[in-house]
């Protein structure tokens, strides 16, 4: 079984789709991580992230040990993730892998659960399961505060909310694979819902699916 979760940074698809990894014992794939480990390596070499040649370089020769080091959450780092992203030569890059993870879960795992801003539209089109969750910029960024706040961070709310903002148009106007819910994509919106009740009726969806017909 594969499920496609799809949304806009910092909408809580990360945690949900780790707790249905867990629930149903799948293999869990963020590739807005190899996205960011791509920014990432751009950063580190003194490239621009926007500059083609550079991030498809990057791309070709990534060091997969970047998606455990502890720079790949910075700020700068999605900001630099997003860039990359809307590089058609960056996604076809790393379109395979995801692909590959997707109809071979490693360690034999009977499923597996990848989020994203395009798994549901373009990765994975013929998902069992497709999610599409999103929330208000305002209420992201409120998160993306917190979130800093607890790294011993001093963030100025404004600016997070401008790079919220700034991210959105972005991902969702880029010419290649932009940001959208497929047509066929459970929308769920946690501006106002916490992520046990967004967890219980993702799951439920789950289930119903895994049902014998």
């Amino acid at each position: 079984m594969i499920i496609a979760i799809d949304g806009p940074a910092a909408a809580g698809k990360g945690t949900l789709a780790r707790r249905l990894a867990d629930e149903f014992g799948f293999a869990y794939l963020d590739t807005g991580g190899l996205y960011r480990a791509v920014g990432l390596s751009v950063l580190r070499v003194g490239g621009n992230p926007a500059d083609a040649g550079v991030a498809e370089a990057q791309s070709k020769s990534l060091d997969l040990a970047l998606l455990s080091d502890p720079e790949l959450r910075a700020e700068a780092t999605g900001n630099a993730a997003s860039k990359v992203a809307a590089l058609p030569g960056v996604r076809a890059n790393l379109l395979d892998f995801q692909r590959n993870f997707a109809a071979n879960p490693p360690e034999g795992r009977p499923g597996a659960v990848l989020d994203g801003r395009d798994i549901g539209t373009v990765v994975c089109p013929g998902a069992d399961v497709k999610l599409f969750v999103t929330a208000s910029a305002e209420v992201r960024a409120k998160r993306r505060f917190k979130e800093l706040e607890e790294r011993g961070v001093e963030p100025d709310f404004g600016v997070i909310l401008a790079d919220v903002r700034e991210r959105d148009e972005r991902d969702m106007n880029r010419e290649d694979a932009p940001l959208k819910p497929a047509e066929d994509a459970l929308l769920l919106d946690t501006s106002n819902l916490d992520i046990d009740a967004v967890f219980l009726r993702a799951a439920a969806l789950v289930k119903e699916r895994m049902a014998p017909q």
